[in-house]
């Protein structure tokens, strides 16, 4: 799934003062002064989009503006993280929890003006389950009926999914197992609805990366509609006539600016370019606090940084040594030092609250263990230790976790490294192709679950990239998929983590947190642990 933070290729600032330049003589309005007037929305995104096809997009920057074009059966509150209606009314479940039945709400229609239907939901979701479609995020769907053997291939028949549209506005869903938190995982883009005529004639059905995702090619069922996307300049949406609730949405336009640098886009926001950021260099949060606090925020977020180690690759491949490496750090210190108090160290891989789940498994500072484990696995002091890489993206805090690893796991076990800093797109492939040692990561809620955590380290997962595979593991997660009581769920989730972290294919750092500059003028904007966000309930007004 989903859901790093990405870091794109170099972002053209020019585009940024130009963009907004009040035409003729007269006194020139900031560009968020005019927005304001306008109602238009100046949001920093962090990244150039790779792709704006739900079904494809697994970027977290990406999915932000997919969230804006599309939506899905629910949406998430932003506060509480429950699911509410969007395109579904309502909806019910049969006592076993294998059938679920969503009533669509009345007089639907896409960004064109057609009606939307329930038989439209389930060819996108065929579609997405196609294994000619390669979609990274089909696994979203395997609580169907026969969606997992779909999508490898070894079930040909789409009809035999669980999934039927008995009338335009009704769909019904049988599962494989039962999925209590069902009404949350489909508001995410993997279930999003695509409109099969306009991507028939773009061939898109069946196809990834076709021209139906541009400018006047994309029909959605989101706020917005897609209105001009410059590379590496910006994104411009536009409020769409024919949502569901257009009559509320308040803004008339979203633009959204793919700055790589923070620091360009902290320079931006202060010269009054943009109206949120995406993010704010931690070096500078101390200054805004004293400064200028009412722009300041900062919002828990349920996210784990992390550390993946290639356990395909010696010495990494021998647990003692994995686990020396994560018991050798000093999570306090870098939450302290590194991150300017703006985040808290994780010593448990599922951040507290998700879900009503709180880890019990746990791992701490503990240097003694780690020299232990290091000489049982034959490297005393660390002597033997390769010199191993570690690669980073280059963002403005990946880097600096780096280096802060770097010094420790040196002066406490002798284990020395060097430090790659890499481009967005080459970070993830290196990840996704084991083309590394060892790599900082993160990974975002993409629903209020474990096992949105627990669940990537499977081997059906498409974002299990360390090479681990754990026969234990894996049947523990299994039987937790077969459970329908959320606490009893829950203690086998627990032994699940509690097996990771002895494992340690990863390392936890530290919990996430949004830290960015908004603009007073923008209200409705609230606090979102899983990001996502309603941008038609937010308003522009001093």
């Amino acid at each position: 799934m989903r859901r790093m933070r990405a870091r794109p290729a170099t972002f053209l600032l020019v585009s940024l003062s130009l963009a907004f330049a009040l035409a003729g003589c007269g006194k020139r309005e900031t560009a968020a002064e005019e927005g304001i007037r306008t109602r238009t929305l100046l949001v920093g995104n962090a990244a150039e989009p790779a792709d704006l096809d739900p079904h494809l997009a697994s970027i977290l920057s990406d999915q932000i503006i997919v969230n804006a074009l599309f939506e899905g059966l629910t949406l998430l509150d932003e506060k509480t993280t429950n699911p509410l209606p969007a395109a579904a009314e309502s909806w019910r479940a049969s006592p076993d929890g294998l059938v679920w039945t969503f009533r669509l709400r009345d007089g639907l229609k896409w960004s064109n003006g057609e009606p939307l239907v329930a038989d439209d939901f389930v060819q996108s979701w065929r579609r997405i389950l196609n294994p000619a479609v390669a979609a990274d995020n089909a696994w979203y769907l395997f609580a169907l009926k026969n969606a997992e053997a779909y999508n490898s291939g070894k079930q040909t028949d789409a009809t035999q999914l669980g999934l039927a549209a008995p009338d335009a506005r009704t769909v019904v869903l049988t599962l494989q197992r039962p999925t209590p938190y069902l009404p949350a995982l489909v508001s995410l883009p993997a279930w999003f609805p695509v409109n099969p005529r306009q991507l028939a004639k773009f061939d898109g059905m069946q196809k990834r990366g076709t021209a139906w995702t541009r400018p006047g090619n994309l029909v959605g069922n989101g706020a917005f509609l897609l209105t001009e996307w410059r590379p590496n300049a910006r994104i411009v949406t536009t409020k769409n006539p024919h949502y569901r609730d257009a009559a509320r949405n308040q803004l008339e336009r979203v633009i959204f600016f793919p700055i790589e640098n923070p620091e360009v886009e902290e320079r931006e926001f202060r010269a009054g370019q943009l109206h949120v950021t995406a993010t704010l260099p931690v070096t500078k949060i101390a200054s805004w606090r004293a400064q200028d606090p009412g722009k300041l925020r900062i919002d828990p977020s349920s996210q784990i940084n992390f550390l993946r180690f290639n356990t395909t690759r010696p010495p990494l491949n021998d647990p003692r040594v994995r686990r020396a490496l994560s018991l050798a750090i000093d999570r306090a210190g870098i939450a302290r030092a590194v991150l300017q108090g703006s985040r808290e160290p994780a010593h448990a891989f599922t951040p507290p609250g998700t879900g009503g789940y709180v880890a019990r498994a746990s791992v701490a500072t503990n240097l003694d263990e780690a020299r232990a484990l290091l000489a049982a696995a034959g490297f005393p002091d660390g002597r033997g230790l390769p010199v191993i890489d570690i690669q980073c993206r280059n963002d403005e805090i990946m880097p600096r976790l780096a280096e802060a690893l770097q010094a420790m796991w040196q002066r406490d076990l002798g284990f020395r490294t060097t430090i790659s800093q890499l481009e967005q797109k080459t970070w993830i492939q290196n990840q996704q192709s084991l083309n590394y040692g060892i790599s900082t990561a993160a990974w975002t809620a993409d629903f209020p679950d474990p096992v949105t955590f627990l669940g990537m380290f499977t081997s059906n997962s498409a974002y299990n990239w360390t090479g681990w595979n754990h026969p234990e593991y894996e049947a523990l997660l299994k039987r937790a998929e077969s459970m329908s009581v959320p606490q009893e769920r829950y203690e086998v989730l627990q032994e699940a983590e509690t097996l990771l972290l002895r494992e340690s294919p990863v390392a936890p750092i530290h919990y996430g947190a949004q830290t960015y500059l908004i603009h007073p003028a923008v209200k409705g904007w609230e606090p979102a642990p899983l990001i996502f966000r309603r941008l038609q309930i937010v308003e522009l007004r001093n």
